[in-house]
């Protein structure tokens, strides 16, 4: 019970008052193929907000062999809720894409990777 009562302190001294964690769900391919899902947390209070945590990249197609492939990495989020953009940087496996969505029911818009064409994404936030 001791050990447990010291994880939850810990736990909330790290976390700075006040900020907010958002969960991430999102479907990048043009099929939707790769599912990506992170835990961001709150860096600054301000205009555009930012937010930042890891990340997990799951491959969810039909041509899955050998099981789903999965990639880690981190994003960063600025979310401007005055114009229902959000923009993102997503590190995975040594390459930073960007991304740069608008706001309808979801966020949808395109991922641009190094050498790469762009790619759909769609993402929901809560």
């Amino acid at each position: 019970m001791r050990a447990f009562l010291v994880l939850v302190v810990l736990g909330v001294l790290t976390t700075p008052a006040g900020a907010k964690s958002l969960q991430v769900v999102g479907y990048l391919g043009y099929l939707g193929e790769w599912e990506l899902t992170a835990t961001v947390a709150e860096n600054a209070s301000g205009t555009p907000k930012e937010y930042a945590g890891p990340l997990t990249m799951k491959h969810v197609g039909l041509c899955t062999q050998d099981g789903p492939e999965e990639k880690t990495g981190d994003i960063r989020l600025r979310i401007s809720t005055s114009s229902s953009q959000l923009d993102a940087t997503v590190s995975v496996a040594g390459d930073k894409c960007s991304y740069s969505g608008r706001l309808s029911d979801f966020y949808t818009g395109t991922m641009n990777c190094p050498d790469r064409e762009p790619v759909p994404l769609k993402l929901w936030v809560k």
